[in-house]
């Protein structure tokens, strides 16, 4: 079986919650430290953060260079040419790394899964789909992947589970449309869904990670 490699930030005291953060395109787990030390958790209680690495692999819309990837991009239209295999490969794995949290003692309801970009739709499509309720989901600068089969795949465990949903209006990698879309879809099946939008590009900005904070403070209360 493969394992995802990580990069773990672990409290000193045993760990009362987990968030899982899913790097984009091209980047690496280390690519969120410095979140973390943003985010202000001390009310939450001891938290542990697990950064997954994305497999290697050629990249189409790259020239076919291989580099860290969730799945493949095959073109510029993300919904008509998605990678649906790769796309449930990943979301098999990061399931898999939920499980292992679990197994080490974090519930299920106390873990977060989040991604930007690629491990947004990542984090999205693992999330909505996982057996076990989790604390929530956040989405940062993405869209959901495999929109058509989610209603019928949803799992009934997460179907209230809160969403964090946050896009730049200024996006040229993934236009803002594509999150909104997403939105919509979540509200249209009754996900309970918080949306923000900022006078950005594709990156993210301290109000954003404000407003994450003040999110994941609620949903770990």
């Amino acid at each position: 079986m493969t394992h995802l490699q990580t990069i773990e930030l672990n409290p000193a005291a045993t760990p009362r919650a987990t968030v899982v953060i899913l790097h984009g395109l091209g980047a690496d787990g280390t690519d969120f430290l410095p979140m973390a030390d943003e985010l202000d958790l001390a009310s939450v209680g001891p938290v542990r953060y697990v950064f997954p690495r994305a497999p290697e692999r050629p990249v189409t819309i790259n020239g076919g260079h291989r580099m860290r990837a969730w799945y493949d991009i095959l073109g510029a239209d993300l919904v008509r040419r998605e990678d649906a295999a790769g796309l449930r490969e990943s979301m098999t794995l990061v399931q898999q790394l939920l499980e292992r949290e679990v197994a080490r003692g974090v519930p299920a309801q106390r873990i977060v899964l989040a991604g930007f970009s690629q491990g947004c739709a990542i984090a999205l499509g693992a999330g909505l789909r996982h057996a076990e309720k989790l604390a929530g989901i956040a989405g940062l600068s993405g869209y959901v992947p495999l929109a058509d089969t989610l209603a019928a795949e949803r799992s009934a465990a997460n179907r209230a589970t809160p969403v964090f949903l946050a896009h730049g209006r200024s996006d040229g990698v993934v236009p803002i449309a594509r999150g909104v879309a997403g939105r919509d879809l979540l509200q249209s099946l009754g996900q309970p869904v918080e949306w923000h939008d900022y006078p950005m590009e594709h990156s993210v900005c301290l109000e954003e990670v404000q407003a994450l904070q003040g999110w994941l403070r609620r949903v770990l209360a």
